[in-house]
């Protein structure tokens, strides 16, 4: 008997007894048919079946298994051979005992002499067997055989069928042999323990057949045989097998489990019921940014356990409701079988799309949205002034325009919506996002100054948003106005008269006696016509932030122009990373209202931070998910600054390193509104160089507080307030920390006092100047001094304080500064041209008579940005 260790499906160990018996049993069936040689068969007997060439097989070396399967084989080969020798042998004994019989009858001695040579052939399957004794006993075989020839033949044919059934089932259990040796998973149990039942019910009926002629011998046999089945049917109720933990490949439910288990025993057999394997479905998870190890149990249909099981085996312990970010849980995921993918943002429009598709509101025409822009000081806003009756430009400081303006205007043939642009170079955001809100351009240019820098942005601004230029050129009163300049400038930037063949009307206006107003009216209503503008208007709003700033006493204040819907008061507004209830609305006059449409820009108020300018605004009906959006979206956007802040700081680190010490001026800005913040920002961050750079440390909406102070006086900031004024508390803080506050009101005088800062920071320039030469005519050697240069003044002048270089052959020798100067006797400070003196030069005593030095002096001169 032998124990096997043999894994299962799950890669559990388990352990089978294996129980291997051979006998060979066509021995003792040579005795039965021969017994007169017995003796003489006994001796050679171990050599053809030695007991130590038969091992139990053992699981831990697969070499010596194959070896077991190998010998089998031999002894079926060997066993077939035998057969095949007594076969042989029986026929002849047949044939002999009919002619013994037949010669018995006549002479019974001449037939006993005939069966003495027929008994020697029995023993040849011994070739070790000495041959000498073999007559000795031949007659008694002989007899009995003469005696017994009709059971004999019987006994014969019985023992063949024997021999078969045998070497049948040898040939099965070889066969057992080989496949458990190649498929270990695979349990021959059940399959052999119902082989068994009918081979035992047979096993009496052929004993009782041979019993006649071998009962003692054919009886064990038989049992043997059944015994040697049944150690591969694995009987659990007849063998002690040691339980291996998890191990259910063999019909046993894990430890303490088999019939005698109890009530244990009773649930073992219950579980091997539950242990069926059932096939796991994979999932496709799809997996947000942050996902709690309880919603992403749930996502996978498992319990959280498992999940917190997979993370600690990955070295992670959490709780239930511990967030994970997107990679972990997508790494935890695969683990456990499933397919990981990538969630889709949180996206407000699906929301808005969803309640617009709900509405399904009709569309009707709505009004015109114009920008009005072109290069600075064009005369954009006093156009608009005389189309609204205002005085909007005369109050502007600097008489330029540093925010964007809305205004609506009814004309007699409809409303228009303008919105007005600044045209100074720093505020390219601003007219971009003008152009992006607006139906129709009108491109202002100065009939005595021509197309400039920010007339072509404007121009490219108009054609990236797809919408129709309506040109109007101003100051055409002027003198020195030359209109068709102006056409022919515009024609190489692509934008054509109606009257050379294009598309775009040219209107000459003036915005002070009003000339060419009304036709350029009615050319912007003739555009939009043709538009066919139309916009939902019993629907939720949408539209775009066009301004923001934050009130000291109303709080974050937004200009916004309605696209779509209608705004109302009372309404939750998302706008960009805030939220709120819009609490209440002005129109462009200060007047307050109390709904919106298509095309009109107000101002709301109840916003809970400052938007940016340029995001999109839109209605919900949910505060909730508005805040939450809300939240989400900032929580985005302050990472995603964060991760730039600290790239930015490696770059610098790594630049500083290679460049050396950068200069920097930390600067903290304060506007009144967003877009002059950003047009600020974006204006002093160009001044930067590789020498001095501007790092913005701060720049946001509103008044000058405490705040800001602090800040500034932990990062050596200087202030700066635009169209902004600093707090008591704050002026105080800053006189007391020595921190600068400047103050602006027009962008000029912001980006040129920076500029100059900036400069003077900059390293001076050093710039060489020669100032003397002088020849070498003689040189001698003082004992206390050392070598002297006796000198002659060439041109130019020889000071104490200058450096010179040795000239020989109008080669540079030698660089260096003065140890000493000598006119006669007298120590000097400097030697004029035309005059002798002695020079000593400092550490250098190789000089010769012919030599020249060179005097020069460095400078240092300021630069300029």
């Amino acid at each position: 008997t032998s124990e096997i260790k043999q894994a299962d499906a799950s890669g559990k160990a388990r352990t089978i007894q294996v129980e291997v018996r051979k006998k060979r049993t066509f021995i003792k069936r040579d005795e039965d048919a021969a017994p007169a040689p017995a003796p003489a068969v006994e001796p050679p007997a171990p050599a053809p079946a030695p007991a130590p060439a038969m091992p139990v097989v053992d699981a831990a070396e697969a070499a010596r298994r194959e070896e077991e399967a190998r010998r089998q084989a031999e002894l079926l080969r060997r066993q077939e051979e035998d057969a095949a020798e007594r076969r042989r042998q029986r026929e002849q004994a047949e044939r002999e005992t009919s002619e013994a019989r037949a010669a018995a009858a006549e002479a019974p001695s001449i037939g006993a002499q005939a069966e003495a040579p027929a008994a020697a052939p029995a023993p040849a399957p011994a070739p070790a067997m000495p041959p000498a004794p073999a007559p000795t006993p031949a007659p008694a075989p002989a007899a009995a055989a003469a005696a017994e020839a009709p059971s004999t033949a019987e006994d014969e044919a019985a023992r063949a069928r024997e021999q078969e059934e045998s070497r049948r089932k040898a040939l099965a259990e070889a066969e057992a042999i080989r496949a458990m040796m190649s498929a270990p998973r695979k349990v021959l149990v059940a399959k052999r323990a119902e082989d068994k039942k009918p081979e035992a019910k047979a096993a009496p009926q052929k004993a009782g057949v041979a019993k006649p002629a071998a009962g003692p011998a054919a009886a064990p046999k038989e049992v043997k045989s059944a015994k040697l089945s049944s150690s591969w049917a694995g009987d659990p109720a007849k063998k002690k097998g040691i339980p291996t933990r998890g191990d259910t490949s063999a019909g046993r439910a894990g430890w303490r489990s088999g019939p005698r288990g109890g009530r244990r025993g009773e649930r073992g057999r219950e579980e091997q019921v539950v242990a069926a394997p059932v096939e796991q479905r994979v999932l496709e998870v799809h997996v947000p940014e942050t996902i709690t190890v309880a919603e992403l149990a749930h996502k996978m249909a498992v319990k959280a356990s498992e999940v917190i099981k997979t993370l600690m085996k990955m070295g992670q312990m959490v709780t239930i409701n511990q967030p994970l970010d997107q990679d972990t849980a997508m790494i935890v995921v695969e683990e456990m079988g499933h397919t990981a993918m990538v969630a889709a943002l949180d996206d407000p429009e699906a929301f808005t799309d969803q309640e617009v598709q709900a509405q399904d509101a009709e569309a009707l025409p709505r009004p015109p949205v114009v920008t009005v822009m072109g290069h600075v000081d064009h005369g954009k806003t006093s156009l608009l002034d005389y189309i609204r009756r205002s005085k909007v430009a005369a109050g502007e400081a600097g008489g330029i325009t540093q925010h964007i303006g809305a205004y609506h205007v009814e004309t007699p043939r409809g409303v228009i919506s303008f919105l007005d642009t600044p045209g100074h170079e720093a505020f390219t955001a601003m007219r971009a996002r003008g152009a992006q809100a607006t139906d129709i351009v009108i491109l202002v240019v100065a009939a005595d100054d021509g197309v400039m820098p920010q007339t072509r942005e404007a121009i490219k601004h108009a054609k990236a948003a797809e919408v129709p230029i309506v040109v109007a050129i101003t100051k055409s009163d002027k003198p020195e106005a030359n209109p068709e300049r102006i056409k022919a400038e515009l024609v190489g930037e692509e934008v054509v008269p109606e009257e050379f063949g294009g598309e775009s009307p040219f209107i000459s206006v003036s915005s002070k006696t009003g000339q060419g107003m009304d036709e350029l009216l009615e050319n912007v209503l003739l555009q939009a016509e043709v538009l066919e503008l139309k916009a939902p208007v019993d629907a939720a709003a949408k539209g775009l932030v066009i301004e923001a700033s934050l009130d000291k006493g109303r709080g974050p204040v937004a200009t916004v122009l309605v696209q779509s819907g209608t705004l109302k008061v009372g309404d939750v507004v998302l706008a960009g990373q805030t939220s709120g209830r819009v609490r209440a609305m002005l129109d462009e006059d200060g007047r307050s209202t109390k709904t919106a449409g298509p095309s009109i820009p107000v101002e709301i108020q109840g916003l809970s931070e400052v938007p940016q300018a340029g995001d999109d605004f839109m209605v919900l009906a949910d505060e909730r998910r508005a805040r939450e959006i809300a939240t989400y979206r900032a929580g985005k956007f302050r990472n995603t600054k964060l991760a730039k802040q600290q790239a930015a700081k490696l770059e610098n680190v790594f630049a500083d390193m290679q460049a050396g010490e950068v200069k920097t001026l930390p600067l903290i800005i304060k506007a009144d509104v967003q877009g002059s913040q950003e047009a600020l920002s974006a204006s002093l961050l160009k001044l930067s160089t590789d020498e001095v750079k501007v790092q913005m440390v701060y720049s946001g909406v509103g008044g000058i507080s405490e705040s800001d102070i602090n800040l500034a006086i932990a990062s050596k900031a200087i202030v700066i307030g635009f169209n902004t004024r600093a707090d008591a508390g704050a002026r105080k803080l800053a006189e007391a920390n020595d921190v600068q506050i400047r103050y602006y009101n027009i962008i000029y005088d912001a980006v040129d006092e920076l500029k100059a800062a900036m400069s003077g920071m900059l390293a001076p320039e050093h710039k060489e100047e020669v100032i003397g030469m002088a020849e070498i005519r003689t040189v001698f050697v003082a004992s206390k001094i050392g070598t002297v240069a006796g000198s002659y003044v060439t041109s130019g002048v020889v000071r104490r304080d200058a450096h010179f270089r040795l000239l020989r052959d109008n080669v540079v020798i030698y660089t260096g500064e003065l140890e000493s100067l000598k006119r006669l006797k007298d120590d000097v400070r400097e030697v004029k041209e035309g005059f002798e003196c002695g020079i000593k030069l400092k550490n250098y005593n190789d000089i010769k008579e012919g030599d020249q030095l060179e005097f020069f002096e460095i400078k240092e001169i300021a630069r300029t940005l």
